[in-house]
């Protein structure tokens, strides 16, 4: 199955009728679309009665892909709440558990930073990140092109097959070393994971002030891009029983109308949706 949505649920004003509380958002949201991916968790891990409120609001058939906390990929920069690491993956996994009972963990994806570079050190760090999760699902993605570099790149391949880590393959601005290509190799027979950054060069490289996260992820895909990406998607999908497609360009609004317009182009319909809450009491006649 080719699965598509967008990341979070909250800044997609297109799908939602005004007025709707935020608290009904991701039950609006699963009428839409089978998969979401979970973003509030790189921030904090949720307390467990949000995660229960998410599976509860949501289809039996649906999917999360949920990103790993920050400080699990080194991102954090201020006092991390844990007295260690092994604390920290351990309060993780407890905050996956209402997903996993429900059937609705598609995997956990870990994002590494610009910074994270092709190192020894690095790879051991990663076999570590392996080790804690145990057998569950997880997607790696690099935002730093030495994991790709011509000398690298199928030494990387081989450590995702060897250590069972699904390739989240991306497709966002080369921009240079902090950026890397659109590798088109799946890792996994059963999954693989497919993110949509946009393209805005100069969003990708703005210093981190002001509003350069707004700016980053500012980009509407056209026809043509869309068109071209439909190829790759069947033939990852001739490759993996389930590919997880997630629009991640939320700036402008565009992430929803670009996957919408994506399920369209590949000739998708789901099943099992959540009822449209406009749909619920019918006032026009």
């Amino acid at each position: 199955m080719i699965y598509i949505g967008v990341t979070g649920w909250g800044d997609h004003d297109s799908l939602y009728p005004p007025g709707l509380s935020p608290a009904d958002k991701l039950k609006e949201y699963a009428a839409h679309f089978p998969t979401v991916e979970v973003d509030s968790t790189f921030y904090a891990i949720q307390p467990e009665r949000n995660v229960r409120k998410w599976v509860q609001d949501t289809p039996d058939s649906f999917q999360f892909v949920v990103k790993a906390y920050q400080g699990m990929t080194g991102h954090s920069r201020g006092v991390n709440p844990f007295q260690s690491r092994e604390e920290m993956f351990e309060a993780f996994k407890r905050m996956l558990i209402p997903f996993q009972e429900a059937n609705k963990l598609a995997m956990v994806l870990f994002q590494f930073p610009p910074w994270f570079s092709c190192s020894r050190e690095n790879v051991s760090y990663l076999r570590y990140c392996k080790s804690m999760m145990g057998d569950i699902t997880c997607a790696l993605e690099f935002r730093e092109q030495s994991w790709f570099d011509v000398k690298y790149r199928e030494q990387t391949i081989e450590f995702m097959l060897k250590e069972k880590w699904i390739h989240s393959i991306c497709d966002e601005p080369q921009a240079g070393k902090g950026s890397v290509p659109t590798v088109l190799r799946t890792t996994d027979d059963v999954m693989t994971l497919v993110r949509f950054h946009g393209r805005n060069v100069h969003g990708w490289t703005k210093p981190k002030e002001g509003n350069w996260r707004d700016v980053r992820y500012l980009y509407r895909y056209n026809d043509q891009e869309l068109s071209e990406w439909k190829e790759n998607i069947k033939s990852l999908h001739e490759q993996s029983q389930n590919v997880f497609v997630l629009f991640n360009n939320n700036s402008g609004g565009d992430a929803a109308d670009n996957a919408k317009q994506f399920i369209q182009l590949l000739d998708i319909e789901y099943k099992d949706l959540a009822p449209k809450q406009l749909d619920l009491f019918d006032w026009t006649e």
